[in-house]
């Protein structure tokens, strides 16, 4: 039997530049998916959000590259709090996986800090 997970997951990024957007998406999907289990068709939804100062391309080109081309992917902006992480981006995943499951969030790079309460999520 299955039943529906979230995950969530986020990554720091370099510099505002297409290659950086895309690389550290790349790399948080693929750990995201290697952690889980994931495939494509388990898959139900992904959601992006980028922080104010990221803005060279869309999460979602990095997504559909690996193979997600059939998951519905949506890219928002994250809410500016003053005092924040710069150069973030976060993913909420919705999928299907055994009743048995753990999510295992992954947080990478600077990005770790934003759940240290997650040991298993580093």
């Amino acid at each position: 039997m299955q039943r529906l997970f979230a995950l969530r997951g986020a990554i720091s990024v370099e510099r505002n530049d297409a290659d950086a957007i895309l690389t550290a998406t790349d790399e948080l999907i693929r750990e995201l998916m290697a952690r889980n289990q994931l495939t494509p068709e388990a898959m139900v939804s992904c959601i992006f959000t980028l922080t104010a100062d990221l803005d060279a391309e869309f999460p979602a080109v990095a997504a559909r590259r690996l193979g997600l081309d059939r998951v519905p992917l949506l890219c928002a902006r994250e809410v500016p709090v003053p005092g924040s992480l710069p150069r973030v981006i976060r993913t909420l995943v919705h999928y299907y996986a055994d009743t048995d499951h753990r999510p295992r969030h992954v947080y990478l790079g600077d990005a770790r800090v934003l759940r240290s309460d997650l040991d298993f999520a580093q």
